[in-house]
């Protein structure tokens, strides 16, 4: 789960295992895979960076980065 920020200031727990798409336009709109639309405060840069930081927890990540060296 990553912590976000709402354009209205309230922070909300988002699992970003559902995170099917992102966009800046300005505002990060975060798409799931549900089609549900977030939009949040933080750019698309840190939205990333929390999602990678999340997959490495779960050992999500780890797969990817083996495969890349492959």
């Amino acid at each position: 789960m990553i912590s976000l920020t709402r354009l209205n200031g309230e922070t909300f727990t988002f699992n970003a295992i559902y995170i099917e798409q992102l966009q800046s336009n300005p505002d990060t709109t975060i798409t799931t895979t549900q089609g549900r639309k977030f939009v949040v405060k933080e750019p698309e840069e840190v939205v990333i960076k929390r999602t990678k930081k999340f997959y490495r927890e779960l050992g999500l990540l780890r797969i990817v980065d083996r495969k890349e060296d492959d």
